[in-house]
């Protein structure tokens, strides 16, 4: 299993809605063992000023940036789904 990055902001909306959709998937059997590192940009910034996004919330799959920004249901799944392939 691949490792996942979530940079994200507490307060930020999308983030909001990628956390509940994120916790929805977690939920079912196939993605249940993925481990997720949690990063709150305002918290770490010394870390996240290493990795190159824009915007919150930011998934990176074993080190490469895969999706950022305004994510919906569907982009959470597909980083889930590299993460266990």
């Amino acid at each position: 299993m691949k490792k996942i990055q979530l940079f994200y902001l507490e307060h930020c909306p999308y983030c909001k809605k990628t956390r509940k959709d994120l916790e929805a998937l977690l939920k079912l059997e196939k993605y249940a063992q993925v481990q997720i590192e949690w990063i709150e940009e305002s918290k770490e910034a010394e870390l996240a000023n290493q990795y190159d996004y824009y915007y919150v919330p930011c998934f990176y799959v074993d080190g490469v940036k895969m999706k950022e920004g305004a994510l919906e249901y569907d982009d959470v799944l597909e980083v889930l789904e590299a993460a266990v392939n």
